[in-house]
């Protein structure tokens, strides 16, 4: 595998060496994995192209990309509904 070398301050250097010193794994390991928790913008995009195509064949209705966006944030209004019922529960910090 090809290396290269990235350029940063001393005090993000030291940062990532003692990330890496807990983790055990060298500095170039952690960069490695950190990058790899971070999907680009393409990437994204064709994960949510995939997921668009997974629902459109498990309903069997082909929903537009368009639609899609238009629809409601149907998990988002859960978690608003869940945390007012947490909110209103009996004992629930005022």
């Amino acid at each position: 595998m090809a290396t290269t070398t990235i350029q940063v301050s001393r005090e993000t250097r030291d940062h990532l060496a003692e990330l890496a010193k807990e983790r055990g794994v060298s500095i170039g390991q952690l960069v490695e994995a950190l990058a790899a928790e971070q999907p680009t913008a393409a990437q994204r995009a064709e994960r949510l192209a995939a997921d668009r195509e997974a629902v459109r064949r498990v309903i069997g209705i082909d929903i537009s990309d368009d639609e899609f966006d238009r629809a409601p944030d149907i998990l988002g209004n859960i978690y608003k509904i869940a945390a007012v019922k947490a909110r209103n529960a009996p004992g629930a910090a005022a």
